[in-house]
């Protein structure tokens, strides 16, 4: 179910439901599919950047990313929605294209970062093959080429590893050019597929204090955006609380309210 949390879509789905739609897509089975990831960096964002928040509508899936959002729909009434990491998924999915003979497309990060992530999948993953990987730093005007060799791998899958919006911005230019029936924004997971980042451990994860364990490993980068968006949302989700005491007396609660459905912008898979 699809449901509107501050002005922006989530989709309540679990990890499974979420893995059977992508892998739906990457085979040919149903409709091209966009997914994104939602955290609380990203929905402060996307409260500011208004192409930003389209392209979030306009994706087909919206994931719970981060244990803020998760929190937020609990407070919003929604009960103990399930986190879908996008970490998580993307592992998932590679190894479910390296069973299945799908052949993914890395583009993000680092040179030597995009390709010590995939020599790390490969290891993990014999029989994975590639369709392809580009790092993420390229000029605006070198688009348009990487366009068309994505397009000409016959990609199954495109993992988007760039910083948010960039990454949003990127495919929000060129969707209809990718040719690609599966679209991912997966932000840094390259970084911890190839070695460079430490996840936080099981139970770290488990209570949601990974922003706490990224800020110790990378206090200079990070301290001042985590205390920047936590304030940010923490303000949203007070306003959203006074609005609701403000309303008219006798009034239901705000419950999980079902949003419009996505709009399905992926390019079609070619014939």
């Amino acid at each position: 179910m699809r449901v509107d949390l501050l002005g922006l879509p989530v989709d309540l789905l679990s990890r499974d439901e979420t893995r059977i739609r992508a892998l739906a897509a990457m085979r040919g089975d149903a409709a091209p599919c966009r997914h994104a990831a939602l955290n609380v960096a990203t929905l402060v964002g996307a409260r500011r950047d208004g192409a930003l928040a389209r392209e979030l509508r306009e994706s087909d899936i919206v994931g719970v990313d981060g244990a803020g959002i998760a929190l937020a729909l609990w407070l919003k009434g929604c009960g103990r929605v399930a986190r879908v990491p996008a970490l998580d998924l993307f592992e998932s999915l590679v190894g479910a294209c390296a069973r299945e003979g799908l052949r993914p497309f890395l583009l993000g990060a680092k040179p030597d970062v995009v390709a010590d992530a995939a020599r790390s999948l490969r290891r993990r993953h014999p029989r994975l093959v590639l369709a392809g990987l580009h790092h993420g730093y390229f000029r605006p005007d070198q688009e348009a080429e990487l366009c068309r060799r994505i397009a000409a791998s016959g990609a199954d899958g495109l993992f988007v590893a760039l910083p948010a919006p960039q990454q949003e911005g990127f495919l929000r230019r060129h969707r209809e050019h990718l040719d690609v029936p599966f679209v991912m924004s997966i932000g840094g997971a390259f970084d911890v597929v190839a070695g460079r980042v430490h996840r936080a451990p099981p139970l770290v994860r488990r209570i949601g204090a990974e922003w706490a364990y990224a800020l110790v490993q990378e206090p200079g980068r990070l301290a001042g955006r985590t205390l920047r968006t936590n304030t940010a949302f923490a303000g949203l989700l007070l306003a959203a609380a006074l609005r609701r005491l403000a309303g008219p007396a006798g009034a239901r609660p705000t419950r999980c309210v079902r949003a419009q459905p996505a709009v399905t912008t992926t390019t079609r898979r070619r014939s």
